[in-house]
């Protein structure tokens, strides 16, 4: 790990993993006592990605997250009181209590949005980075994604149209070596998933995602060279997925000794050694921080819990439509030619 970072952000880099690590243990205790339906994907293991992508970006730089998408939009600056309330579908979350676990928006602090759709952020962070070149905005698009994106066909699209049109896009692949069930190299053929970037002509990196300190400096290059040259360029940061794809998964498709050997060299635990070793002098600075983060999130849940559920007519706001429904039924390309007129 560079040791040139300075105290301060190592701190920072450091409150922002923990805030991730124990937002997402609260979330899979407030899950397993039924105050969260449906599904939750947890971020677990991979927190010195997100940590250190977003710990170069400012907020006018914009992200673009997927189904495990909490801890992009924490460390992005989302605050863990509406993210809390969003998964347990309260009124004053995000999005009130619509999106859920895999749809959180917060333009204020640039995440543009979540999708539970495999691959579906890359167009979308590559139409936000058209955008930023159009109106000529100094600022970049992060595009999270996970190796199960790397077979659709949109990300070759994606990475083909940011590549022509050189647009201030870093893609940022997590690899945590599982699509659901399935190991990526029984569906890759690619040694390592970048290799895909370097034949549409985008600069790829790969980095340790378990090394919050080189992830760190990955982005930070990968956004200084954006704002030389407007190119896109393509980061593996290469983890593992400690728990399974949700909560409640078996996974019976892996060996659970290896996964406990995992465990010895996840994200916090390499990250506080290196301080243990390098900055000693930085511990009693980290156990005030952590006790910050305990009851920032302590406070985030019961803010969540003590939230009221959105009221019933709410469920017809936000809602594309084009008249009652037995209007829409004979609509066709007429109607909205004359409408458009």
């Amino acid at each position: 790990m560079s040791e040139e970072i300075g105290n301060n952000k190592i701190i920072e880099l450091f409150k922002i993993m923990k805030t991730i690590r124990l937002f997402e243990e609260e979330m899979e205790n407030l899950f397993k006592k039924g105050y969260i339906r449906g599904s939750v994907h947890l971020y677990i293991g991979q927190e010195a990605i997100a940590a250190g992508v977003c710990g170069v970006l400012n907020k006018e730089d914009y992200i673009v997250s997927n189904h495990r998408g909490h801890g992009h939009c924490l460390a992005k600056g989302a605050d863990p009181k509406y993210m809390a309330a969003e998964l347990l579908g309260k009124e004053r979350g995000y999005c009130g209590g619509k999106g859920g676990s895999m749809h959180i928006t917060d333009y204020e602090s640039g995440v543009l949005c979540a999708n539970g759709i495999v691959g579906a952020g890359l167009p979308i962070s590559v139409g936000a980075g058209l955008g930023l070149k159009l109106k000529q905005q100094k600022n970049v698009v992060v595009c999270f994604f996970g190796d199960g994106a790397w077979c659709e066909g949109v990300l070759h699209e994606s990475l083909n149209l940011a590549s022509i049109w050189k647009l201030p896009v870093i893609f940022v692949c997590e690899n945590n070596e599982y699509a659901i069930s399935t190991y990526y190299k029984n569906s890759i053929a690619a040694t390592n998933l970048s290799d895909i970037a370097n034949t549409y002509g985008i600069k790829s990196v790969i980095v340790n995602g378990n090394n919050v300190i080189e992830v760190f400096d990955a982005a930070k290059n990968a956004r200084e060279e954006i704002m030389y040259d407007s190119q896109p360029i393509f980061i593996e940061a290469k983890t593992y997925r400690l728990l399974g794809h949700y909560i409640g998964d078996d996974q019976n498709y892996r060996n659970k000794e290896n996964v406990t050997e995992k465990w010895k060299n996840e994200p916090l635990v390499v990250f506080e050694d290196w301080i243990n070793q390098n900055h000693p002098d930085l511990k009693d600075f980290l156990k005030e921080t952590e006790e910050e983060v305990q009851k920032v999130i302590k406070d985030a849940v019961q803010y969540a819990i003590d939230c009221p559920y959105p009221k019933v007519e709410s469920a017809t706001t936000h809602v594309f439509t084009y008249g009652p429904a037995w209007e829409r039924r004979n609509i066709c390309e007429r109607d909205y030619s004359e409408t458009s007129n």
